[in-house]
């Protein structure tokens, strides 16, 4: 598999941020699958951002095409943000405004195709748009 864009998911809850990322990496399974790495709770374990947590999951997932962050909530949001302003993530790092779960998966699959930047993270993005009722 060539390089892929990478996934990095960070929420307030390590079990969370897991979670989430073994099932996006469930659902795109059936070939090679993107990288994926959550970057959850604090790190002495509790709950909260861990902007350490975050730089190390990006390193982690970052194969040189990119990596699309989500993320649940509040604080999460403000962490990601920062790191972009200050730097502090690769310059193909990009913030999906998506909901967490389902821009996830739809990352996640998008990426395992093959699929550059621009179109995974449009993939997460418009996930928003899915109905359920």
């Amino acid at each position: 598999m060539t390089a892929a864009v990478g996934i990095v998911l960070v929420s307030h809850s390590a079990a969370v941020a897991e979670s989430v990322a073994e099932l996006a990496r469930g659902l795109a399974a059936g070939g090679p699958v993107a990288p994926v790495a959550a970057a959850g709770g604090t790190a002495d374990g509790g709950l909260g951002t861990s902007a350490e947590l975050i730089v190390a999951a990006v390193r982690s997932v970052d194969q040189g095409a990119g990596v699309v962050l989500l993320v649940d909530l509040g604080s999460s949001v403000l962490t990601v943000k920062a790191l972009l302003l200050d730097g502090d993530l690769p310059e193909g790092a990009r913030l999906a405004d998506a909901p967490f779960v389902e821009g996830a998966v739809s990352a996640t699959v998008t990426a395992s195709a093959g699929a550059p930047l621009d179109m995974v993270l449009a993939a997460a993005v418009e996930a928003s748009t899915y109905r359920k009722a």
